[in-house]
């Protein structure tokens, strides 16, 4: 998604078609949610894993975006880890993400990921590279 000015707001439209909700962002921590829909259910009725990294990822690469963006910096997902420990099959997959480093090329991020009970359903870790705008020096 590219803000008025040509640029992009680091949203992009994977996140838009799977629904994921922005809730909070501010410097080292980040809440996300998204809808589970039919679409995003695996055949035995629970969510898909890909929607849980797709989430996570999302969250937090648009966090670490915000966050140096203003540097000339893009971001975007380099590794992602999760462990699943039990399933959603209704209401919301909630996202809070704790930044653990923020580096001058990458950033962890420790991701706790809840149904709306508020249960653990799983953990994430996603490391985010910090990379030069492409057309800018580094």
């Amino acid at each position: 998604m590219a803000a008025a000015d040509g640029k992009s707001t680091g949203i992009d439209g994977f996140s838009e078609l799977l629904g994921i909700e922005y809730l909070k962002s501010v410097p080292g921590e980040a809440h996300g949610r998204v809808a589970v829909t039919d679409a995003l259910r695996q055949p035995f009725g629970i969510v898909h894993g890909g929607v849980y990294a797709a989430l996570t990822e999302s969250v937090c690469s648009a966090a670490t975006y915000a966050a140096v963006a203003a540097q000339g910096m893009i971001a975007m997902g380099q590794s992602n880890n999760a462990s699943f420990l039990r399933p959603i099959d209704a209401g919301h997959v909630n996202a809070v993400a704790r930044a653990r480093h923020t580096g001058r090329t990458t950033w962890v991020w420790d991701v706790e990921l809840t149904d709306d009970q508020g249960r653990l359903c799983a953990l994430a870790r996603i490391s985010v590279a910090v990379r030069p705008r492409p057309g800018q020096a580094p």
